[in-house]
């Protein structure tokens, strides 16, 4: 497998690439779990869970999952289950605060 940081990279690049996604947009992490089960086995997985504000198409949604799950298949080979959920948010409850750096003339920004 990969360094964890190199496949958030990979996947960062590819949802970017969609057009679908805009790259100052994406907040990637990973967390990685000690205590699982895939088919009630202890098999390999990798899942990825995007959130995104609620108006794009289901065709959108679909070729920005199919893409990711592209590149999780190139670089996972060997990994039991790649699985990706996208789910909409409501834009209307969907509040978040940056904290810009003083070095810049904008306001922190509440949305």
């Amino acid at each position: 497998m990969p360094p964890v940081r190199s496949i958030l990279s990979e996947l960062h690049r590819a949802a970017a690439s969609t057009g679908i996604v805009k790259a100052e947009d994406l907040k990637i992490r990973a967390q990685a779990f000690d205590d699982y089960l895939v088919a009630g086995e202890e098999r390999s997985f990798f899942h990825v869970a995007l959130y995104m504000l609620a108006g794009r198409t289901s065709h959108q949604k679909q070729s920005l999952s199919i893409e990711i799950r592209k590149v999780l298949s190139e670089l996972l080979e060997d990994t039991y289950s790649l699985s990706v959920d996208i789910r909409d948010m409501d834009p209307e409850a969907y509040k978040k605060r940056l904290k810009w750096p003083e070095s810049r003339n904008v306001e922190a920004s509440d949305q």
